[in-house]
């Protein structure tokens, strides 16, 4: 299960304490490497286990199961006196509801037994208590402040002077302190733990542990106090990032619906949902459209999604692509001409795409690929909204609304004098950018499933595609983009020989790409594909060498069945 937004910074900082945090389901989500240490794990992977499997004490189990809201207690653990404290979450996305803190308090509990006569190190107690990071106060049997060390007095905001030698009733009473977890271990004769809020703005985890003497009376509280304002810090940022995370998806989930309803677009990503909510917002307007980006990217299903959702939708969408036909054929197909206006004209003459389209939309693909002679004709149509066929004299009134797309540089053909620069303004009073496949990388594995079930439905196949070929076909940087992954969908399936299509299907471009990534070296891949491509390499090299398959076999110490079997499982 992978971590959700927010979740990776908590556990990367909080070194300190165990965090393991747990789904309303009781399941595992995610865990830092110190709650492993103190609960005494192995190195397994325990995400998606049930927690009880890791937390196997009944008192733990009992106040996380009760779901009685946020709680602390104290447990024993394989000899270890653990603190914990159960929270609740609000707002959780992916099911993360709870996180338990843990804190392994027997670190204390030695250096108290330290201070047990006969060890005789008391003239060393000052050393051991400033050196702590977490705060610590010493209080006598009967409450009265002995010591305090100077993590306290950051924590706390408190000075020595203030506290030494006063009783800690009198200060709760002088509001010095909110609540006294010494006090209450004097009521209780337990270790006690208690959360508080200091005037530092400090939240701290308090702990305070009896000390006895031999005949069970309490002689010395010592008291603990971690600095948990951090974890809490990031815990309401947990919070509030998985409210906007959790109001971003529904609104993002809202916008899909709306872009992609009666739509044949398959789009996940933001950066394409983002284009389609501009194109129709734009769709409602007769205003001139261009589409720009790569050679595949989907300029032309744009251009229909304009056209479904504008008030043309009922008339005709007419394509041109003005790269695929010669000057003196695009001008015939774009204007018509005239009956008897050259050899082997039509008799009757003939309508242009223009006039066909007159009401509706012409879509003009390679918009840059037009002649300069063809480009002034253009800009007469989006000038005076009117057309003149070859051949005529009189000029036809035409009502169309021009969509054109292209994949160069527009702004830098205008420089070069290769394109017209008022032909240019005309065509961008909007221009759209629709990003490449590689910069989408949310909608790659939807387009496959699309493709690969439109394949198997036209062919009658039933193939599918191995995890491997999944992440090589993520991995590729797609050049062609969505037409190129199309083609290579229908390919593979096409030709595999088997119904579950493996990386070995896959064409030489993208299998040399994970080549050179098993041996670049910052790269890290699974192991297993390193050393099959090894062994390939090593099989083909001995053979090319030694042009026979027993001397081959001997050069790699391996017997010539296996170089043979071998060989046979790297040619597929």
């Amino acid at each position: 299960m992978n971590s959700i937004l927010g979740i990776e910074e908590v556990l990367d900082k909080t070194s300190f304490v165990g965090v393991i945090f747990i789904t309303s389901t009781k399941l595992v989500a995610d865990y830092n490497k110190e709650a492993i240490r103190m609960l005494s794990l192995g190195a397994a992977e325990y995400r998606g286990q049930p927690v009880d499997s890791i937390i196997d004490n009944s008192k733990w189990q009992v106040i996380f199961n009760q779901n009685v809201g946020n709680t602390t207690g104290k447990v024993e653990h394989q000899g270890k006196v653990l603190d914990f404290e159960y929270l609740q979450f609000k707002n959780s996305v992916d099911e993360v509801s709870a996180a338990i803190i843990i804190n392994d308090v027997s670190v204390y509990e030695k250096e108290i037994e330290l201070l047990r006569p006969p060890h005789g190190i008391w003239s060393n107690i000052d050393d051991i208590i400033e050196s702590s990071y977490d705060g610590i106060y010493i209080t006598d049997g009967e409450a009265n402040t002995l010591r305090i060390n100077k993590a306290y007095e950051r924590i706390t905001g408190l000075k020595r002077e203030e506290i030494l030698g006063k009783n800690m009733i009198d200060l709760v009473k002088e509001e010095y302190i909110s609540e006294s977890a010494t006090l209450l271990v004097l009521q209780n004769k337990r270790i006690n733990t208690i959360h508080q809020n200091f005037k530092t703005g400090k939240k701290a985890l308090v702990t305070a542990t009896p000390i006895f003497d031999k005949v069970g009376k309490i002689m010395m509280v010592v008291t603990n106090v971690r600095d948990i304002t951090e974890l809490y810090e990031l815990k309401e940022e947990l919070e509030e990032k998985e409210r906007l995370a959790k109001k971003y998806y529904l609104e993002i989930q809202q916008i899909r619906m709306q872009l992609l309803n009666s739509e044949d677009i398959i789009a996940e990503d933001i950066k394409m949902l983002h284009v389609m909510q501009i194109a129709k917002k734009v769709a409602f307007t007769d205003t001139t459209v261009i589409l720009l980006g790569e050679t595949g990217v989907g300029k032309e299903e744009i251009a229909k999604l304009i056209y479904k959702n504008s008030l043309r939708r009922d008339k005709q969408f007419i394509s041109i692509n003005c790269g695929a036909m010669p000057e003196s054929l695009i001008e015939l197909e774009m204007f018509g001409y005239e009956k008897g206006s050259f050899t082997g004209a039509s008799r009757e003459g003939k309508l242009g795409l223009f006039e066909v389209a007159d009401g509706g939309t012409v879509f003009l693909d390679e918009i840059a690929e037009l002649s300069p002679v063809m480009q002034t004709k253009l800009l007469r149509v989006l000038q005076e909204h009117e057309i003149k066929r070859i051949g005529g004299v009189t000029s036809i009134k035409v009502d169309v609304r021009i969509i054109a797309a292209t994949n160069r540089n527009l702004e830098e053909m205008v420089n070069q004098n290769k394109f017209r620069k008022d032909l240019y303004y005309r065509l961008n009073v909007i221009p759209i950018t629709v990003p490449p496949l590689r910069e989408r990388q949310q909608d790659i594995i939807p387009l496959i499933r699309y493709f690969l079930s439109e394949i198997n439905n036209k062919y009658k196949l039933k193939k599918s595609l191995g995890a491997d070929v999944l992440e090589y076909l993520c991995e590729y940087e797609w050049p062609g983009n969505v037409r190129e992954l199309k083609n290579i969908i229908e390919r593979v399936v096409v030709m595999s020989a088997q119904d579950i299509i493996t990386k070995e299907d896959l064409p030489k471009q993208i299998q040399v790409l994970f080549e050179e990534k098993i041996f670049s070296s910052d790269e890290i891949v699974a192991l297993k594909d390193a050393v099959n491509k090894v062994e390939e390499q090593l099989i083909n090299k001995a053979y090319e060498k030694y042009g026979s398959v027993r001397a081959a076999a001997k050069a790699l110490n391996i017997d010539p069945a296996t170089f043979v079997r071998k060989r046979k499982k790297h040619a597929k």
